[in-house]
């Protein structure tokens, strides 16, 4: 029994020699894997922690200690040194905020040195604030220490080859030291300062500090725990390390595991190093940790609410030089950071630029207000850094495109439980102002708005330090009544992509001849909630004001630097108000008026070419090995079907389209299409009308070959349609939008759309294309320049390329001004005149009466109407006067009772329902009245007709 036992268990087994032996190296590669899968792998760099005391402070005659951690790559030695990264932190953090980042970039070969600067941690010293005779200098003698270590490359006796990478506070280091220190080979500044000055007391007027509103709840956040009684101070064992107050981002952030922003400083090591310290006694015990001249610029622009000259002095001794900075520089700035905002990074790169100086700017969905930002957006910034640093630090990569890149949210990623960002790419760096500029136009009277009595109650914009938290402040706080006026603009017919800072003109008037304003952006979609954009103010003060606004000259502001999409039928609105809880306002009560709309706004609209992410790469292999498959599919399948794909089914040889019975359901069951089927023939221009989720794109999405039916077919001039099939040639498409290279012209595009057909270039017919297209000499510019309704019309043009038999269209006259949408009936009518034929989508029901001779009306995935546009339009109770004095008739009829509607039509007469009114009671009550009657006949439009078949609209499924 048990040797039946034991042959049942092996039953799996094989029994010919030949395959036990296949079957036995099997099991041994899977334990082999298996094993290696489980091993411990070993770690690609070594850490070593150590105290380093430094002379640093005037003339270098002060020593401080700096607690500092070293990580080298495994395989670094005096034979085989690497080059070295100097990590910095940001202002509350410690060297633990970057350990991530450190290990990181260990990994791809750096020797890298963090250190908690002085004033913070477990280092000793006072805060001052990036000064260059304490916080610089620190830095150049660890310079000197990562010189002196054998694993590190060296360019010269005491010069290592190292790149500096911090965030914020440790940005603003990086681009100090590199203006004082020339051994510094490359640098990546990250949502860092330009003019520390201006960053607490910007003004969107003028942009001089001197007149700026002060950011009181930052500097809050900064100081004010640091002047707290039993502060740690330097050399006291034990000491808060956060009474400095923490700032948000806390890290370098280069893109590593932590991204740009990283650990928050108040997660950082506790404790005050006790050795070296330059605190001690005699320091003023109320600034803990801080010099006494730092916390002396609080207390003043606290107290005051308006920093005075010394103040903005001594904030000044932070900024870097940077004519002196001659490292290329990678500047990434955060989109939402009312802290350091992009004008920052702006001004830096004009100012290296100016210099000589390589640089680049980045711009991610993130910063003091945005927290790290997506993960797909740090992957971005991650690849950037390692970039600049592998070619300009290591010398292994090539040189970095001089693109410049930014992002936007695009949506939430189920998968990674978090937002997903979308970058895109722009061939050089257009500034703030950008080069293409939409101007939107502003309504609304003048408005009288108060400034309560001590600034408060105010609106709120941003919530300082919340971290991602503040990307919703548009829904946490508000603007409150009395004190803020708004300018709203038309709703937009094409997409708006915002890349940059807006202006626009503003007058204003006080009887006090001051006021202090906070002007900000928002997007108001159809019936939904307005979003502040970015969460930010800008903070105007105005001087010498008269007393009424219709003397106050026009000022220019300047917005923050924004990126948004608005898209179509939204509504942009400029909201001006009087207090904001950010910032320090007049105490004094007072009533200002302030004006908009004397120009538009002016909106920088850059649209960018799309950076692929991996998940994009993902997508480009899976195709790739569906075309494979598709392309094996039909190799074999030709032998089976023989010359089926060409037979020809004579009785619609003549017929441009012919759909019978199209079905589509898709997995999980839902039904797109049930049921359709219609004919279009020579001459025609067919309208496909339905509401949303009726079907009409996916029956042109089966019509066009990029999708199969679940039942049915359709003939293209006899021939069966389906993917791939020779007849599809005939057949000229723009469905689901157009897409072009941006960095080609117009022309160029249709060149390279019909190269990639086969045909002959003799057969495209690019002159009568281009004509059509009503483009003029704007086709030879690239179309990145091109507006949303200029694209419409060069994908129309490429739809028409080589005059096809069928045209299909899906929305074609989507982003066209009212002339071009006239211009476009009549192309399209004089196109099927010919003895083509024309199937348009379109939700525009005036347009495809006046267009189409006949249409198709599907509903519910089903065809419910389908003929001639006279014989589906019928009659109706809706009547045409033509009548000698229209606005007279027009009271006359809407006065009697019974009627149910009334307009103007665009012949010079009335349209009306007469509800219950017999027509002859109509016109008898005109010629009472003494007006002169025409001629009266029923009218019904196409959307009567339209409502009746279909009844009231429901939300579809998205498929139009």
């Amino acid at each position: 029994m048990g040797g039946n036992v034991r042959r049942k268990a092996l039953a799996w087994w094989p029994t010919r020699p030949r395959h036990r032996f296949l079957a036995a190296a099997g099991v041994v590669l899977v334990l082999a894997g298996l094993v290696w899968l489980g091993w411990p792998a070993a770690s690609p760099f070594r850490r070593a922690d150590r105290v380093l005391t430094v002379d640093s402070g005037p003339g270098g005659r002060e020593s401080t200690a700096l607690d500092t951690s070293f990580y080298v790559p495994a395989g670094a030695s005096a034979a085989d040194a690497v080059p070295a990264v100097l990590l910095a932190h940001g202002f509350g953090g410690t060297k633990e905020s970057v350990r991530a980042d450190a290990e990181d970039l260990a990994a791809q070969g750096y020797a890298v040195l963090t250190w908690t600067a002085r004033g913070f941690g477990r280092s000793g010293g006072q805060i001052h604030l990036n000064h260059p005779d304490y916080e610089v200098r620190d830095a150049q003698r660890l310079l000197d220490w990562l010189a002196a270590q054998p694993q590190v490359r060296r360019d010269g006796a005491a010069d290592p080859r190292v790149g500096v990478v911090g965030g914020s506070y440790g940005g603003a280091l990086a681009l100090a030291l590199a203006a004082a220190d020339r051994r510094v080979d490359a640098i990546v500044p990250m949502i860092t300062w330009n003019d520390l000055a201006r960053a607490f007391a910007p003004n969107a007027v003028g942009d001089d500090p001197a007149t700026g509103v002060f950011k009181k709840s930052w500097a809050a956040l900064f100081f004010g725990r640091g002047g707290a009684p039993g502060a740690g101070t330097a050399g006291t064992p034990g000491g808060d390390q956060g009474s400095a107050g923490p700032e948000p981002d806390g890290a370098a952030g280069p893109g590593g595991a932590a991204g740009p922003g990283g650990e928050t400083g108040a997660g950082g090591d506790s404790g005050a190093g006790g050795a070296g310290g330059d605190g001690g006694a005699g320091d003023d015990v109320a600034c803990g940790r801080f010099a006494v001249d730092v916390c002396a610029i609080y207390r003043q622009a606290g107290a005051t609410g308006r920093p005075d000259a010394a103040t903005l002095a001594r904030l000044r001794l932070a900024n870097a030089d940077l004519r002196a900075v001659r490292a290329p520089t990678l500047l990434v700035q955060g989109t939402a950071d009312t802290l350091f905002p992009l004008a920052e990074a702006d001004a830096n790169a004009r100012a290296l630029a100016a210099a000589g100086t390589p640089v680049r700017v980045a711009w991610f969905t993130g910063g003091h207000d945005g927290g790290n930002g997506p993960a797909n957006d740090r992957d971005r910034v991650r690849a950037l850094t390692g970039q600049w640093l592998g070619h300009y630090v290591s010398g292994e990569l090539g040189r970095p495109a001089n693109s410049f890149t930014y992002s936007r949210v695009a949506g939430f990623a189920v998968g990674e439980r978090g937002l997903v960002a979308s970058g895109y790419a722009v061939d050089y760096y257009p500034g703030l102002a950008g080069t293409d500029r939409r101007e939107i136009p502003l309504s609304g009277p003048p408005r009288r708005l108060a400034n309560p009595p001590g600034g408060a109650p105010a609106a709120i914009s941003s919530l300082p330090g919340a971290g991602a938290l503040s990307g919703l402040a548009g829904s946490l706080g508000g603007d409150l009544p009395g004190q803020h006026a708004d300018f709203v603009s038309p709703e937009l017919t094409r997409p708006l992509d915002l890349a940059g800072a807006p202006t626009l003109p503003l007058r204003a008037a006080s009887p006090t001849g001051e006021a202090v304003l906070f002007v900000k952006l928002y997007d108001v979609p159809p019936g939904g909630r307005p979003t502040l954009v970015g969460g930010q103010a800008a903070p105007v003060r105005l001087t010498g004001l008269p007393a009424r606004v219709e003397g106050a000259t026009p000022v220019t502001v300047t917005l923050p630097g924004l990126v948004h999409r608005f898209e179509a039928g939204h509504r942009l609105r400029v909201t001006v108000a009087s207090a904001d809880a950010a910032y320090a306002t007049p105490a004094a009560p007072a009533v200002y008026t302030v004006a908009a709309g004397d120009a538009p706004l002016l909106v920088p609209d850059m649209p960018g070419r799309a950076i692929p992410t991996d998940a994009t790469a993902w997508r480009y292999a899976l195709l790739v090995c569906v075309v494979l498959g598709v392309a094996a599919a039909v190799l074999v399948g030709r032998r089976r079907r023989g010359r089926a794909d060409i037979a020809v089914e004579a009785p619609h040889a003549e017929d441009p389209l012919v759909v019978r019975g199209l079905r589509k359901v898709y997995p999980g069951g839902f039904v797109a299409v049930a049921e359709v089927g219609f004919t279009v023939g020579r001459g025609q221009v067919v309208g496909l009308l339905g509401p949303n989720g009726a079907g009409k794109t996916t029956t042109l999405r089966v019509l066009t070959g990029l999708t199969r039916p679940s039942a049915g077919d359709a003939l293209v001039f006899g021939h069966r349609l389906a993917p791939g099939a020779p007849v599809l040639s005939r057949i000229g498409a723009l469905v689901e939008g157009p897409g072009f290279l941006p960095h080609l012209s117009g022309l160029a595009n249709l060149r390279a759309y019909w190269q990639a057909t086969g045909r002959p270039v003799a057969d495209a017919r690019f002159a009568e294309a281009l004509e059509i297209a009503g483009l003029g000499e704007s086709v030879h510019r690239r179309v990145r320049t091109y507006s949303h309704g200029m694209r419409q019309r060069l994908a129309i043009a490429q739809a028409m390329l080589g005059l096809p038999e069928l045209l299909i269209l899906d929305e074609p006259t989507d982003g066209l001004d009212p002339p071009q949408i006239a211009a476009m009936r009549v192309v399209l009518r004089r196109y099927a005149a010919d003895g083509r034929a024309v199937l348009v989508s379109s939700h525009l029901l005036a347009e495809v009466e006046q267009t189409c001779t006949h249409v198709v009306v599907v509903h519910k995935g089903q065809v419910v109407a389908d003929g001639p546009v006279a014989d589906i339009v019928g009659d109706s109770p809706t009547t045409q006067f033509a009548v000698g004095d229209p606005a007279a008739a027009a009271k006359v009829i809407g006065d009697m009772v019974g009627v149910v509607s009334l307009e103007l039509d665009e012949l010079g007469g009335i349209v009306a329902d007469l509800g219950t009114v017999p027509r002859g009671a109509a016109v008898a009550s005109l010629v009472r009245a003494g007006i002169r009657v025409d001629k009266v006949v029923p009218r019904r439009r196409l959307e009567d007709a339209f409502l009746s078949l279909v009844g009231e609209q429901t939300r579809g499924s998205g498929d139009r």
